[in-house]
């Protein structure tokens, strides 16, 4: 039996949690999902750190601190995970996963102290292991922790996928084939150039993530209530950061103005923003991918993906895009992700967001499915892409694009009648400029050769460098 000021409940005696995580549980029996692994990490991370810092300034008893560390270390090895168990969505501000921290480390300090669970003594949930805490700095300074935990990971995941780009921009970059726009035939790109471009726009993100993650670096754990720092000592912040910076390994900044920080969320909504731009164009790469794989007669069928499975329960033979059709799902979630915080980050009022919990699972969870997506579109669909030199180049010689490299010399209006009579008659426009004697025999194949197109310059006359 334990007992809070609203009353007494009786708590599994297994538990590892106390009677406020028992009536969060109770209160809020919504989703099943419980707290992301990153979440209890950054809560736990804090929590011992607190203690640390507690015990220098001698604030704390040091056998106290000393039990919620070694308590904080056992979580953090993995063990006792199954007590943290409160819903994703659960009353504002995260007061319910905090406590449940706060009490699984306290009633783990004290067994190892030699008491027992539930008595919380000698170390209490509350006057000891949130000492000189408030969910209201605790939550928002765990929720930058998980961005910046997770971030690794997922700016590696792109740098591999970055360089799979590149370097199938660089085994294709002798393929010549039909550009497309408006999904209509347009001038001759190389595949190379695609893929290339595509490995671009992937380094380009992992600079702005990076650059969004600095953002995420300053912590406002010291603010405690309101963001003023109501029972924390004037040296708590910057000894908090040390400790949190020796703990996580991460780089880390005192907050200037932590009522700022409490106020607003909008450090937060602009990474979240900054992996909603990738994932825009992620899923575009994985859309295009899939567009020039279909067929493999009725489609594009210029690049051949790994088979990964058996694409249909009725159709035997058929194999399907398995692996970029799953990118495309998780970029959908994930955009949703982002519309969720984006709603919860504004709900803010005066001193506070209570729209934490949901954020930092929004958070946490999108780096998770981004992270692992891009690993296996990665490793199990563009490493194994292979190219269709012949169906590249059958469909490049038969557009009717390929007049634009005409037009200079015969007119933007002719060139547009080559290609008007090269769609109804099916002659290619190198057919016709051959049967009209448009041009002269060598002056068409310096005009229409095919990969001086793919360059900057004017068809048929000499190039020269371009300056740097």
């Amino acid at each position: 039996m334990e007992e809070d000021p609203l009353g007494q409940k009786a708590v599994p005696a297994e538990a590892l949690y106390g009677i406020q995580t028992l009536r969060a549980v109770e209160n809020f029996p919504i989703s099943g999902l419980k707290p992301h692994p990153a979440f209890v990490d950054a809560v736990v991370w804090i929590k011992r750190s607190a203690a640390l810092v507690h015990k220098a300034t001698g604030r704390l008893d040091p056998a106290l601190a000393d039990a919620i560390v070694q308590a904080a270390d056992e979580v953090l090895l993995g063990a006792h995970r199954e007590n943290f168990v409160v819903d994703v969505y659960q009353a504002g501000a995260g007061t319910s996963h905090n406590m449940n921290c706060n009490e699984v480390l306290a009633n783990r300090a004290n067994e190892l102290l030699g008491f027992p669970r539930g008595r919380y003594s000698p170390v209490h949930p509350n006057d000891h292991v949130n000492m000189a805490q408030s969910t209201n700095d605790v939550i928002p300074t765990a929720m930058r922790l998980v961005g910046l935990s997770l971030l690794p990971g997922l700016l590696e995941a792109m740098k591999d996928l970055e360089e799979s780009l590149l370097a199938k921009g660089e085994e294709f970059d002798t393929i010549i084939k039909s550009g497309r726009t408006h999904l209509q035939d347009a001038t001759p790109i190389r595949l190379g150039q695609e893929f290339t471009a595509y490995g671009d726009t992937v380094a380009r993100h992992h600079a702005k993530l990076v650059e969004a993650g600095d953002w995420l670096r300053v912590m406002n754990i010291g603010g405690t209530a309101v963001g003023t720092g109501l029972n924390a000592e004037p040296e708590y912040p910057a000894m908090m950061v040390d400790r949190l910076r020796e703990v996580t390994g991460l780089s880390l900044a005192v907050a200037e103005n932590r009522v700022q920080l409490m106020q607003s969320m909008g450090d937060i909504a602009s990474f979240s923003g900054a992996l909603r731009s990738f994932t825009l164009d992620l899923n575009k790469i994985a859309n295009d991918i899939r567009l020039l794989a279909s067929g493999p007669r009725t489609g594009f069928a210029e690049i051949v993906l790994p088979s990964v499975q058996p694409g249909s329960s009725i159709m035997p033979g058929k194999v399907n895009p398995s692996i970029a059709e799953m990118v495309n799902q998780v970029c959908f979630q994930v955009l949703g992700c982002d519309t969720t915080i984006a709603l919860a980050a504004e709900a803010g009022q005066l001193e506070l967001n209570v729209m934490m919990p949901v954020i930092t699972h929004n958070v946490a969870f999108a780096m998770t499915i981004l992270t692992r997506a891009i690993q296996r579109f990665d490793v199990a669909c563009v490493r194994g892409i292979e190219a269709d030199e012949a169906q590249c180049a059958y469909w490049l010689e038969r557009s009717p694009a390929l007049v634009t490299a005409l037009a200079p010399k015969i007119g933007y209006a002719e060139a547009a009648r080559l290609a008007k009579e090269a769609v109804a008659t099916g002659m290619t426009v190198r057919e016709l400029v051959t049967e009209r004697k448009t041009l002269e025999a060598s002056e068409m194949e310096e005009v229409l050769d095919l990969h001086a197109m793919t360059e900057l310059g004017v068809p048929g006359k000499p190039r020269e460098s371009s300056p740097s």
